[in-house]
């Protein structure tokens, strides 16, 4: 079967859901989501949504802008990071005016709270500057937009999985989706193509992202041709349940929470005397990490105690009432009485693919457009969050680049008109599954899966050094060629999740070699990227972007400068 749209957005999170919403009603638009969209990732973000918008204490967007450049360890882009900041006041009344619940000032006015790394005066003492509705701030926005594109009679192929992009030369001009509960594939010819499709955090084996976090859309852009930036800038979150991962959000910090270690300590005085359990979040990791490894862990394992006993039962109820049910049910700890046990968890992915500020896919260090292409959330990198994004700014890019993601595609719709496409075009991914199905291997996807994400964890996680990434990189490789010899046992079309696990996994090998590379070629340590190896900021060699290139030969690795207008790198000082 061949579909056929003007738009076709592939990823139904806040980032492909607000670019629908702006499209909505002049062209005609079609979601593609392998959830169903209100099961999108995007839900489980907790903690709010940044924006100066001064409602609890005095703010500005130049702060705002100021510690973006700053937590992101001076890799930002600034002309994005400016432009997101200042847009940002608008992009929270929007959704005020759609029907967003936030939480409110006794005076009504949208309440805000602090989070890690925001800050005034340019970095002097902690500001409230997250708008929030309690702690399910993802959740509401997301059924606020599903809300929008169902009034827009939008049409939606949820349990659709994308395959693969089909190019006419270089524009890309429609793509291959597999009908999950039918086992049909299908085409679907369009102008215009956004990837919203999340991250890849399911590369690790503890992590904060829902199964469906498997970087397809990324992985599908490199085996296009398509360069990916910044791939080993991962964030791992200080806060995860021991031993599940499942993230306790920066708000319960914000409101107060302290970390203690065996001895009860408030160990985060010695990392980050000013801010302390609100320095960014890598700072935060490795502190954890750090008093792990040096024996001051709870009771000699991997964790410490996120202590909020002395918030009181009405602001835990009230104000973090999704992190007490978490703790309550996967644990067994009732919040109220007891600390929580965390250790820092894979929570989010600084690069992806290159774009422009409109979200068109750059194809080359010297940004070329890949026409027809386009990327915003999760997936791209306009490079807002550079080596390390601050809380709470990851719904603000979703929103802002979601948009104008939208607005550029309405835009180059002008100039593109529909490329013919047949059954041939389907034949390549048609027979590459019909190989998966037939193959006469003995190797399990759930046991390489499982290799992968210990081989990440133990080389390409908080802490990193020469060694083990040249090691990780050789069994990453290993795993490869083991996949080759995977066996699909359920040969069945329809519901074949065992299949589509399968597909996943190739894209998460592809991933996880990017990763590792990309972390071994950048021989400094800035945000999210820890070496032991070479502990310290090396402006003068790596104040670039790193993109990595599939090639014939393999892996390539090239570089691209980051965008300075306004602040130059200094020694930080938390």
């Amino acid at each position: 079967m061949i579909l056929k749209h003007d738009i076709v957005i592939v990823g139904s999170g806040l980032a492909g859901l607000r670019a629908a919403v702006e499209c909505a009603g002049q062209v005609d638009i079609a979601v593609v989501s392998k959830v169903l969209p209100t099961r999108s990732h995007s839900g489980a973000a907790q903690g709010g949504i940044t924006a100066s918008l001064g409602n609890e204490e005095e703010d500005r967007w130049d702060w705002h802008f100021f510690d973006t450049v700053k937590g992101s360890d001076y890799l930002g882009d600034q002309d994005a990071i400016e432009m997101m900041v200042k847009d940002a006041p608008r992009v929270i009344y929007e959704l005020e005016h759609m029907g967003v619940p936030f939480s409110r000032t006794p005076d009504g006015k949208i309440a805000q709270r602090n989070f890690g790394g925001h800050t005034r005066d340019f970095g002097k003492r902690p500001v409230k500057r997250a708008c929030y509705a309690a702690d399910r701030t993802g959740r509401v926005i997301l059924d606020t937009l599903y809300d929008q594109c169902l009034r827009h009679h939008i049409t939606f192929y949820s349990e659709h999985y994308l395959l693969s992009l089909i190019f006419d030369k270089e524009r890309c001009v429609g793509m291959v989706i597999y009908n999950l509960s039918t086992g049909e594939l299908h085409l679907i010819q369009a102008r215009a193509i956004l990837l919203a499709t999340g991250g890849c955090g399911r590369i690790y084996r503890t992590t904060s992202n829902g199964f469906a976090s498997t970087g397809d859309g990324i992985s599908l852009a490199l085996r296009s041709g398509i360069p990916l930036e910044d791939m080993e800038f991962i964030q791992f979150h200080p806060t995860g349940l021991f031993p599940l991962g499942i993230l306790v959000s920066e708000a319960a910090r914000g409101e107060g929470g302290i970390l203690r270690n065996r001895m009860g300590e408030r160990f985060m005085e010695r990392y980050a005397p000013t801010v302390r359990e609100l320095a960014a979040r890598d700072v935060v990791s490795r502190a954890i990490l750090t008093e792990v490894r040096e024996g001051r862990g709870i009771g000699g394992k991997d964790y410490i105690h996120l202590d909020l006993t002395h918030l009181g039962e009405e602001i835990i109820q009230k104000r973090l009432w999704e992190i007490a049910s978490f703790a309550r049910t996967f644990l067994g700890i009732d919040p109220v009485f007891e600390p929580i046990p965390v250790q820092p968890t894979c929570h989010y992915l600084m690069g992806g693919i290159p774009t422009d500020l409109d979200g068109r896919v750059l194809k080359d260090e010297k940004g070329t457009v890949a026409p027809g292409l386009y990327a915003a959330g999760e997936c791209a990198c306009v490079s807002v969050h550079g080596a390390n994004r601050l809380g709470c700014n990851s719904l603000l890019d979703l929103l802002v680049f979601g948009r104008r993601s939208g607005q550029a595609m309405k835009q180059d719709l002008l100039h593109y008109e529909f490329s013919p496409l047949s059954e041939k075009h389907l034949k390549p991914t048609a027979r590459a599954i019909e190989e998966l199905l037939t193959c006469a291997g003995r190797e399990k996807s759930d046991i390489i899966r499982q290799s992968m994400q210990s081989i990440m964890m133990d080389y390409g996680s908080v802490f990193r050094d020469a060694e083990g990434l040249k090691k990780g990189i050789e069994e990453i490789r290993n795993l490869k060629e083991r996949y080759r010899k995977i066996k699909v046992s359920n040969s069945l079309k329809a519901f074949n999740y065992e299949l589509m696990e399968t597909i996943e996994l190739g894209h998460q090998l592809d991933l996880a070699e990017v990763i590792l590379l990309s972390a071994l070629e950048r021989k400094e340590s800035r945000g999210a990227h820890w070496r032991k190896d070479f502990p310290h900021r090396a402006d003068q060699d790596y104040l670039k972007h790193t993109l990595v290139l599939q090639t014939s030969k393999g892996l390539e690795v090239k570089y691209k400068p980051v965008k300075i207008t306004q602040f130059h790198p200094e020694a930080r000082v938390y």
